[in-house]
């Protein structure tokens, strides 16, 4: 189980990350650590501390409980992940997030209005 969440809080700092469009670099210079151990986070491989948790958490302006929404079974997660994953998942977020909050509410209405009327495919 402890592998299980060290993958998880790894994933939601990537997606995060990637999200805001840092590089591992990037947020290592910002962490002062090394890019590696960013990477090792990212991977589940080395564990986060609570300190840096909170770093981290500080760093992309997150409360701690984001890195710990979802978890899930491995299975649910990893069908989560491929669409989080995705090159066009990531620029659609990059792009929402840019909106002022007028056109970012239109932007959400028009997305739930098409699912209501294509549903899912």
């Amino acid at each position: 189980m402890a592998d299980d969440i060290n993958l998880h809080l790894g994933r939601r700092l990537r997606q995060k990350r990637r999200i805001l469009g840092l590089s591992q670099q990037q947020l290592a210079g910002r962490l002062s650590i090394r890019p590696q151990q960013i990477q090792k986070y990212e991977c589940g491989t080395n564990k986060m501390s609570a300190e840096r948790l909170w770093q981290i958490a500080e760093e992309l302006r997150v409360p701690i409980s984001y890195f710990y929404d979802g978890i899930e079974s491995p299975k649910e997660e990893e069908e989560r992940e491929d669409v989080l994953s995705r090159r066009e998942t990531i620029e659609l977020l990059q792009v929402y997030c840019q909106l002022a909050d007028e056109p970012r509410q239109r932007l959400l209405d028009l997305v739930k209005t098409m699912f209501r009327e294509y549903g899912r495919t």
